[in-house]
């Protein structure tokens, strides 16, 4: 069963294809540059850039394959959560192909496909501790199958991703600046009483931080030594001098435990009471920091626990991720009418699927 996936959930554009769980390509167009002129993503931009750039994608990649739309058994596409305007060029190119082809329409959620992207490298343990650390979104789920999501702590205001890009914004990194965070940490070892772990002195098992990045506000407030008096690029970053280089290391460092400890926290939490689970998986792009790949994996080994972190190419929004979860979309029996909805962020993606009989 070949699967066509579909990505412009935010500020990549990507399409892969998926057949039987292999991956068989992919092509994928970054906006980075284009963003990083404004220190973030411009929406109207966004949009435009995914629709110039969406349908070269998709012939080159059908070229490389040597495929046609009437081969696909599905279009899988990124319905949302993201960005309205960019999510709506992503699902009407898949309903023109399944409108011009008779192929079956798969609406994925973006957040799931992210939490099972890792199955594309290795199997999938069930019931499974999800967690997906984002620009938008810090979640934990209970993972009962491909289909089965119990939603069990949300993002209340910043997600971890939000606070990582804010951070780099206020010391004028270069966008993204995630990345440079995670290299100067570790150069340095945390102050573990610089930053605090926000919002864990309650009972829930949501996630909010402001107050971190409140907190970092405050320090860089306090020390403007720290800062690039503009935007610096990335070989800036390179030659910091020492004692300065020392000192924005300590802060970076200190930033980063202060995030990857209250991740754990709150999922030593969440494991707790959900009881029993056989894995845990770890997903979107805050999932290739350095920090938060080895707490996670500390809570795994406490708890006898299978850890599932995708590669690095797959935490950060991919084609293959929605081709891969359309596929196992496809093999329940889940597809979609022409009258699709794209669901933009703050709103909860439905479970309206038409249901078939399961194919193999």
């Amino acid at each position: 069963m070949r699967i066509l996936g579909i990505e412009t959930s935010c500020d990549e554009t990507a399409v892969a294809l998926v057949e039987d769980g292999r991956l068989l390509g992919e092509r994928l167009a970054t906006q980075v540059d284009t963003h990083a002129l404004f220190g973030g993503v411009v929406p109207e931009i966004a949009s435009r850039e995914h629709l110039r750039v969406l349908p070269r994608l998709y012939r080159q990649l059908m070229d490389a394959t040597g495929l046609r739309a009437e081969d696909l058994d599905g279009v899988a596409v990124a319905r949302g959560p993201g960005l309205l305007g960019s999510l709506l060029v992503g699902v009407s190119f898949a309903k023109g192909l399944c409108l011009a082809s008779g192929t079956d329409l798969i609406g994925v959620n973006h957040l799931w496909a992210h939490l099972l992207a890792p199955g594309l490298e290795g199997e999938l343990r069930f019931p499974a501790l999800g967690l997906l650390v984002s620009g938008g979104h810090t979640h934990t789920y209970l993972i009962q199958s491909p289909t089965e999501f119990e939603l069990l702590g949300r993002t209340l205001d910043d997600a971890a991703g939000e606070a990582f890009d804010k951070t780099a914004k206020m010391l004028n990194f270069p966008y993204p600046g995630g990345r440079f965070i995670d290299d100067l940490a570790r150069e340095a070892e945390p102050d573990t009483g610089l930053f605090p772990r926000p919002y864990i002195d309650n009972p829930t098992l949501d996630f909010s931080f402001s107050g971190l990045k409140t907190a970092v506000a405050n320090h860089v407030a306090d020390h403007p030594e720290l800062v690039f008096e503009t935007m610096a690029d990335p070989q800036a970053v390179a030659d910091l001098p020492g004692e300065r280089r020392a000192a924005l290391a300590r802060v970076c460092a200190s930033f980063n435990w202060a995030v990857a400890d209250t991740l754990r926290i709150k999922v030593e939490r969440a494991l707790k009471r959900v009881g029993a689970v056989r894995s845990l998986i770890v997903a979107g792009g805050v999932a290739a920091n350095t920090g938060v790949r080895e707490a996670m994996r500390t809570v795994a080994d406490g708890h006898g626990l299978a850890l599932t972190l995708p590669s690095l190419s797959l935490c950060t929004d991919n084609g293959a991720m929605i081709a891969h979860a359309g596929w196992l979309l496809a093999k329940a029996g889940c597809r979609h009418g022409l009258d699709l909805e794209a669901i933009p962020r703050g709103r909860i993606v439905p479970l309206d699927w038409e249901r078939a009989a399961p194919k193999g």
